[in-house]
């Protein structure tokens, strides 16, 4: 039979906070040093060129490269202070008085400390902050004589450089704050299904200890009165202790060894509660019970890892049968970015329990960020 496989697409890798912020930080410092860069080579090799101009741009450049990664890195951290804004105060007047000193061809310096007005104060005061730069700027310029539209460019493009800093912060802080809450439904559908198992648990052993504690107590008042009659009810109870053991089997074996088409689906439910892209396979039909118990093992351990130790946002499950042997691979793309240490420990108990029915299990990252369990069963175990 050919195998049953399900493509899944692959979607992009959200990285954590911390990953996140320093790329926009040190893409945001790289295109702000390219712009200042620029000026200040054209400062060095104009004609006529004045050394105290140049020492001027340099300084003023070596700043405004050192404190603005610094101020942008705790607004994506969310550790800003009072002496923050005071740096970014101080930063404004920098970038004026570069401004004021080498001329227009400086003006864009001014889109650096635009760019976290509303990140480091409120929405309202950062756009209020960006208004008056803009308009200080502008009127600075016709002041200076320089040519209308380039200065209104400069004002227009300071007020879009504000707008376009708060909407990368607020992007990498909403990326958290989704990587948080898939973490919490992740728990929270592993915290659901120990309830359900606690519940059928308490549901079926309740009523059962219930009676065998009124039948002890009517016994324990019934031993010195008549003895037959507490032959009878210890009979009774023990009655009564077997049949709840044998339902307490009963729930623990629905629990760990049900059909591989409910533990896949049951797996399919908490992944996407999580957050996963996964999809029910195909089951071949007619599969026998050992087969079913071994693969609902591997279910259960692949999709208990998936959960607590890696970040995937994909999971494919394949199933086929050839050759009498029935193939289970369970892939998914967290391999690159494990938290909490290595995939779990009970992996390697499955190995035991898949060998045992003379089948092969195999679990390893196989590159590109992609960790694979695949197990082989036979469909005959011989005897």
């Amino acid at each position: 039979m050919e195998p049953t496989v399900l493509r899944v697409p692959r979607g992009p890798r959200v990285p954590s906070l911390r990953v996140l912020a320093t790329y926009v930080v040190l893409l945001t410092t790289f295109t702000l040093g390219s712009l200042l860069g620029s000026q200040l080579y054209g400062q060095i090799h104009a004609s006529g060129r004045d050394l105290g101009h140049i020492a001027v741009g340099a300084v003023a450049t070596a700043v405004v490269l050192a404190v603005y990664p610094r101020l942008l890195w705790v607004a994506l951290m969310r550790r800003v202070g009072k002496r923050h804004r005071a740096a970014l105060i101080a930063l404004v007047l920098v970038c004026f008085g570069l401004v004021m000193i080498l001329g227009q061809q400086w003006a864009m310096a001014l889109t650096a400390p635009a760019g976290l007005f509303a990140v480091l104060f409120t929405a309202r005061t950062g756009s209020v902050a960006a208004a008056a730069m803009a308009l200080a700027a502008v009127t600075f310029g016709l002041i200076k004589d320089w040519p209308l539209i380039p200065t209104l460019f400069v004002g227009g493009y300071i007020l879009a450089t504000t707008f376009s800093g708060a909407v990368t912060v607020w992007f990498c802080h909403v990326v958290e704050e989704l990587r948080q809450a898939r973490a919490e439904l992740a728990g929270a559908a592993v915290g659901e299904e120990r309830l359900r198992f606690a519940r059928d648990l308490h549901d079926v052993l309740g009523h059962s200890l219930q009676a065998v504690a009124l039948r002890a107590e009517l016994a324990e008042r019934m031993i010195d009165r008549d003895p037959g009659r507490v032959a009878k009810e210890l009979v009774e109870i023990q009655g009564i202790a077997r049949g709840a053991v044998k339902d307490v089997r009963e729930i623990v074996r629905g629990y760990r060894a049900t059909s591989l088409r409910t533990e896949l689906a049951g797996m399919t439910a908490v992944l996407h509660a999580a957050g996963i892209r996964c999809e029910t396979p195909v089951i071949p039909p007619d599969l026998p019970v050992h087969v079913h118990e071994a693969f609902g093992w591997v279910a259960r351990e692949s999709v208990t890892n998936v959960l607590r130790h890696s970040t995937a946002t994909w999971c494919l499950l394949t199933v086929w049968s050839d050759d009498g042997r029935v193939h289970l691979e369970i892939a998914n793309d967290g391999a690159g970015r494990l938290h909490g240490g290595a995939p779990g420990s009970g992996l390697a108990g499955l190995t035991e329990r898949i060998e045992k029915v003379g089948g092969r299990f195999t679990a390893a990252s196989v590159g590109d960020g992609t960790f694979r369990v695949a197990a082989e069963v036979p469909l005959e175990v011989s005897a």
